[in-house]
Parts: structure tokens; C-alpha cells; sequence
């Protein structure tokens, strides 16, 4: 993955070795993303060319959107050239918009995002189309950003952590304006990477910079600073830094709960935070402490199920946070001496 951070201007010969690389990985990406749906395709038809092989790449079908009965199946060298054609028309008329953009990785049908096998494909697809415009360009940006989604939810998480450090460092040699919000957006996927790597330290240490850029940036009422926040305390969680986690919380859930309301997403799951850095600091084991976390956890559990419905996945993990406070909560009322409550 070292080819992706060349120097600007990149010398022809060097542009030529990323780009042969590029196709390389767009092919095996292609194969693999076939093979994967090869099942589900079998029978059916392209529905942007017509056809069961591309015409010239002779690759097979994919589906890997939303599309339910024989909608959906397409050739990824169809949807490649499909989106590279719309994006440079809209780039001529100097209209681009995110509409056009998306074409890269959301189906025309069903409006969903493409995941898996077949987004690494588009991924690797939309870097080999733009690699060539020059460092500062915003969509060769772009393009270098869908890359790193495309592996990292095709859960090839290295590759992906690879790609987007090449772009904070390119973003960060660069600079120019805008280039602070882009800075915390790829921050922002390297946080994600970085924690699915188990890299947990490195993951707090760069949502706390996060958190820190978007309070300069957007200030404290801004949802990304209350998002930062939250994520910020997340993680704080994770390296059992509870004391920390329980500040920040703290210090935002009041601003939470002026912007966004007390029903809202994220306000909800900063409650649900808070409980839980009651629960776990060893300080926290005090009685007063784990009552109120059961509390809270409480409150928490019944708004969610109402505002999201007892089927969404965060019920179930509040829940059983909330059994393990009250064992919790019951083992401290049978280990406190009798009158000391």
C-alpha cells in the first residue's frame, strides 16, 4: 500500500507503477467480489449493459446493495464506467454534487450503499480512475477516501489503515483551506481502524484530537463536537481510563441535551456512558454510585425502546449492561453491614 503516498507532482513513472497497482488490485478485487455473489447472480442479467459477461472483461454478475428479487445485478466494470462517465460530465458543467459522487458506492436502484467485497472493488475502481490529477485535487480526495472504506468494510482493515495515514499525511503537508475538516474526517476512520485493530491506545489518543479539533472548529453546540465527545469518552472506556470518560461526559451531556434533546441518539447513548463509568471505576463500586447507574441505565433502556423500537440492536446490549448493575447493585446491598445504606 505504499504506492498510494506519492509526492506532488508525482514523476510519469511513478504515477504509471501506482497506477499498474491499482489495476492489479481492481482485478483480484473484481474476482473475488464475483466469486462471492456468484450464487446469488447465477441466471441473471446486467442491469445497466444487459448482459450475463461484460462485454469486454468477460467478468460475471455482483449484488451487494439492497436490491431484492432480479433487481440489483450488475457488472462492476459497468458501475465503474457508469459513475467515472456521469462524475466527468458534472465536472465539465462545473455541477458536481454528492448525488453524482455517490454513484461510486450506492446503487442506482435501491439508493443503498454497496458493502462487502463489492465496495473494496468500487473502492479500488474509483482510486485507479483519478490517481492521476494532482495531490491537492479534491476528487482525487475523494477518490483516495473511498478506498480506504472500500477495505476497511470489506474488513481489510490494514490495507484500509494504510490508505487513510497516507491521507492524513498528504492532508497535513498540503493544508489549504478546508483542509482542517478533512483532517478530522480521515482522523475520524483511522480512530475506527485503529480500534477495530485492537490498537486502543492509538484510537484514544486520536479521538482526542478529534475531539479537541472539532471544539476549535465547530465549537461546543456543534452535533460533530458532541459526536467527537462521545466517541472520545468511548474510547476513554475501553482503556478503563473511567474517571476521565465520566469528566468529559460530564462536562457535555448538558450541552447534548440543550442541542439534540434528551431522545436523540446520541444523547441517549451518552447516558448510557455515563452509567456505565459508574459502574466501573473502582471508586464507582461505592453504593451511591452503582444505584445511580442502575438508575440511569433504567431511564436510558425504556426511552431507547420507545424512540427505537425493541428490535434495534442497541436494546439488547443496554440490557444486558443493566443486569449485570443490578447484580452488581445486589451484591453491594448483600455486603454492606446492616444500617451503614
Amino acid at each position: 500500500m505504499a504506492e498510494l503516498a506519492t509526492a506532488a507532482p508525482a514523476p510519469p513513472w511513478l504515477l504509471d507503477r501506482v497506477g499498474h497497482v491499482a489495476q492489479q488490485k481492481y482485478d483480484k478485487a473484481v474476482t473475488t467480489a464475483v466469486e462471492a455473489c456468484a450464487k446469488d447472480t447465477k441466471g441473471q442479467t446486467c442491469y445497466i449493459c444487459h448482459q450475463a459477461l461484460h462485454r469486454h472483461t468477460k467478468e460475471g454478475l455482483v449484488r451487494g446493495c439492497a436490491c431484492h428479487t432480479t433487481e440489483g445485478f450488475v457488472h462492476l466494470s459497468c458501475l465503474a464506467e457508469q459513475a467515472s462517465m456521469l462524475v466527468a460530465e458534472a465536472l465539465e458543467k462545473n455541477n458536481l454534487d454528492r448525488k453524482v459522487w455517490d454513484l461510486w458506492h450506492t446503487c442506482g436502484l435501491c439508493k443503498q450503499r454497496y458493502h462487502g467485497e463489492v465496495l473494496c472493488a468500487l473502492g479500488w475502481a474509483c482510486w485507479r480512475t483519478y490517481l492521476w490529477r494532482p495531490e491537492w485535487d479534491r476528487i482525487r480526495g475523494l477518490a483516495m477516501n473511498m478506498l480506504g472504506d472500500g477495505l476497511r468494510f470489506a474488513e481489510h482493515h490494514e490495507d484500509a489503515l494504510s490508505v487513510y495515514e497516507a491521507q492524513l499525511s498528504m492532508l497535513r503537508r498540503l493544508g489549504g483551506p478546508g483542509s482542517e475538516r478533512s483532517i478530522l474526517i480521515t482522523q475520524g476512520n483511522l480512530a475506527n481502524t485503529y480500534q477495530i485493530l485492537g490498537r486502543l491506545e492509538e484510537a484514544g489518543h486520536t479521538c482526542r484530537d478529534i475531539y479537541r479539533g472539532c471544539l476549535k472548529l465547530n465549537g461546543e453546540e456543534d452535533e460533530s463536537t458532541i459526536r467527537a465527545a462521545l466517541n472520545c469518552a468511548t474510547s476513554f472506556i475501553s482503556l478503563q481510563r473511567f474517571e476521565e470518560a465520566k469528566s468529559l461526559i460530564r462536562k457535555m451531556m448538558p450541552v447534548a441535551l440543550r442541542v439534540l434533546g434528551q431522545e436523540n441518539y446520541l444523547t441517549l447513548q451518552m447516558r448510557w456512558n455515563h452509567a456505565r463509568t459508574l459502574s466501573r471505576t473502582t471508586a464507582a463500586r461505592a453504593f451511591d454510585d452503582i444505584r445511580e447507574a442502575v438508575t440511569t441505565l433504567e431511564e436510558t433502556e425504556r426511552t431507547m425502546r420507545r424512540v427505537l423500537g425493541g428490535a434495534h440492536p442497541s436494546i439488547a446490549r443496554i440490557e444486558e449492561d443493566l443486569r449485570n448493575a443490578r447484580a452488581a447493585l445486589r451484591a453491594r446491598e448483600e455486603a454492606q453491614p446492616s444500617g451503614d445504606a
